[in-house]
């Protein structure tokens, strides 16, 4: 029994979960962001090697 105690008590166990939560979501986010810059990065170089006669 004082071993449930000491487990719920332990709040190690959800600061890991909130630093993971966290990390997640900056994931999340930076694929969203370099999918967005990746589309118009593309676009940027086929207007290049259009103008450039390729």
């Amino acid at each position: 029994m004082r071993n449930l105690n000491r487990l719920i008590r332990d709040s190690e166990g959800a600061t890991a979960i909130e630093y993971g939560l966290i990390a997640a979501l900056i994931a999340v986010a930076a694929i969203g962001a370099m999918s967005s810059i990746g589309g118009k990065l593309s676009t940027t170089f086929n207007n290049a090697g259009n103008a450039l006669g390729q």
